[in-house]
């Protein structure tokens, strides 16, 4: 949808936040990210005895009742409680006036993969252990995948457009996308938007080791995620937040806020190959991260900075490697890139979300993170991956990348404001 002046509607960025291991707000995140600080640690959420990986990422110094009270704690799990913080420092970052917009204008626009993984396996346990009139009489409204959303609408009053994606590690990717078309559409003015993830349990744990994707390199733990790596041997799981305000850029202009970047361009296309697999010739990864650039009225050779997928796992890593060069051509090896997932390793749904935030940083310090762990070359994995350090850079475009199973693909392109 155009504006009053004949021009596509434009979507800011004015609030953001983050719950995530390395930090519970963007600026305790950001310090640990630029500093190459890991924050993978053992697994204590979960007892990992008899499986092969004991280490994750973990919200760290996590009080929901800080922010709600005991009662409404309980009755919600736990991703959606990470959703309701980060959704917090966003709001207040953007000094939105929720109470003094029209709440039918306003939606909320989440990804999440998993819903409440961990109640789903507190609940079978107890089936079995003590009959199924015995579970959580919470269970169903705490699990559902859209109920972080959803807590998120009632916790405002928002009763605009509201909806979850659900497309595994690209579901936050997807989210703010849809959320940012909804904007250009004129279906709403304000979206609160992002993803989060909590599925740290023994449930999650055996699926992930059957499938042999998890890292076992157990030491020492801020080690064991280590993309584009020679040694490289699987992800590590991790859980947090990432959650925006997204503004027609009228609607923000109107309230005088302040602008943080602008989410320019966004790309989505499906694999249509294999339920885990990525696509070997880089092809469909490759038409995403095009359209997103396409989106944004942006050439390869604008783009400042990649943030990368970049799992840890041999196939993501080099295949994603294989359709940055399908894209960027030469370029690939000038244009500096990195993997948030090295610091906090992986978030699944909410992986984009929070690695945004890391973008978004980059355009506002003009610091780019490091790729932590970069210590053994790999010939398939010979790019500018930013190893072990930051970097100063001026950031004015950056390209986010998110794969996930099902090849579900999510590309992402931000922009430094200017009006």
């Amino acid at each position: 949808m155009q504006d009053g002046n004949g021009h596509r509607k434009r979507v800011v960025i004015t609030g953001m936040g983050t719950v995530n291991p390395l930090g519970n707000t963007v600026e305790a995140f950001w310090q640990g990210a630029v500093a190459g600080k890991s924050g993978v640690g053992w697994l204590t959420q979960v007892d990992s005895e008899g499986y092969a990986t004991h280490i994750a990422g973990e919200v760290k110094n996590f009080v929901p009742e800080d922010f709600m009270d005991r009662k409404e704690a309980r009755r919600m799990a736990r991703f959606s409680q990470l959703a309701l913080v980060a959704a917090h420092e966003a709001v207040a970052q953007s000094q939105l006036d929720l109470a003094g917009i029209d709440p039918y204008r306003v939606g909320v626009m989440f990804g999440n993969g998993m819903g409440g993984y961990p109640d789903t396996d507190r609940a079978v346990k107890d089936i079995v252990r003590k009959g199924g009139n015995r579970i959580d009489p919470f269970y169903m409204v705490k699990m559902l995948p859209n109920m972080a959303a959803a807590q998120v609408a009632m916790r405002y009053g928002v009763k605009g457009y509201n909806a979850t994606i659900s497309t595994a590690c690209a579901s936050a990717g997807n989210a703010m996308g849809e959320a940012a078309e909804m904007i250009r559409a004129g279906r709403a003015d304000v979206i609160i938007a992002g993803g989060t993830e909590a599925g740290l349990s023994e449930l999650g744990l055996a699926a992930f080791q059957v499938m042999k994707v998890l890292s076992t390199q157990n030491e020492p733990p801020e080690k064991a995620s280590r993309p584009f790596d020679a040694k490289r041997d699987g992800f590590v799981s991790s859980e947090g937040a990432g959650v925006f305000i997204l503004e027609s850029l009228e609607h923000a202009q109107r309230r005088g806020a302040s602008v943080l970047a602008e989410l320019a361009g966004y790309g989505c296309t499906s694999d249509a190959h294999h339920v885990v697999a990525p696509v070997e010739d880089g092809e469909t990864t490759a038409a995403a991260m095009q359209l997103a650039l396409a989106d944004a009225g942006v050439q390869p050779e604008d783009i400042d900075y990649v943030n990368a997928h970049g799992t840890s796992t041999q196939a993501n890593d080099k295949y994603e490697t294989v359709a940055l060069k399908r894209v960027l051509g030469e370029l690939a090896y000038e244009i500096p890139m990195s993997s948030t997932k090295s610091l906090i390793g992986h978030t699944l749904g909410a992986s984009a979300a929070i690695e945004a935030v890391a973008c978004v940083q980059s355009i506002l310090t003009g610091v780019v993170h490091p790729t932590i762990n970069q210590e053994y070359p790999d010939p398939d994995c010979d790019l500018d991956y930013i190893p072990n350090a930051s970097r100063r850079v001026d950031v004015k475009v950056v390209l986010k990348n998110s794969f996930g199973f099902g090849g579900q693909n999510a590309c992402l392109v931000f922009r430094k404001f200017e009006a």
